[in-house]
């Protein structure tokens, strides 16, 4: 494949849906273009606003956050494993509203206990922790969201 081919694709591909530069390097190594050719088609990418990972990284936390009802741990992680800057990636996760956080676990919580069997509150408990923390909320987090759980039940 040539660099203006792979422009055309990557640049077809980038309107449709946000991407970053990670993806778009992992895709030219796919297709075998050469490193030099690579950081071109980047740079012409970059330029032109097709990728921006300061933007893609805002509507991951935002897609994961809402429709994967995922906490900041696992967003931080896959942000991590996608390759964005830490900083631009902290800058993501800190847009992120607490009251908005919090009212995504509270009901996530509440639906886990319906389907969960446990002998005792505190078996309970443990097993909608693992839960949460699986799902990458943090303990403080949890342990006030299943406050709230407990006295509404």
């Amino acid at each position: 494949m040539t660099e203006e081919q792979a422009i055309q694709k990557l640049a077809a591909l980038c309107s449709q849906a946000e991407h970053c530069t990670y993806e778009m390097k992992e895709k030219m190594t796919r297709w075998d273009i050469d490193d030099d050719a690579q950081q071109r088609v980047i740079d012409y990418l970059v330029n032109n606003r097709y990728v921006d990972d300061r933007r893609f990284a805002r509507s991951f936390v935002n897609d994961k956050l809402k429709y994967n009802k995922w906490g900041r741990r696992k967003i931080e992680q896959a942000l991590w494993m996608k390759h964005i800057d830490d900083a631009i990636a902290q800058e993501a996760l800190d847009d992120i509203d607490e009251g908005d956080y919090l009212s995504i676990l509270r009901p996530l919580l509440q639906s886990k206990r319906k389907s969960t069997k446990a002998d005792s509150d505190y078996e309970m408990n443990m097993k909608l922790m693992r839960y949460a923390m699986g799902r990458g909320f943090s303990y403080e987090e949890i342990r006030q969201c299943i406050g709230d759980v407990d006295s509404e039940t």
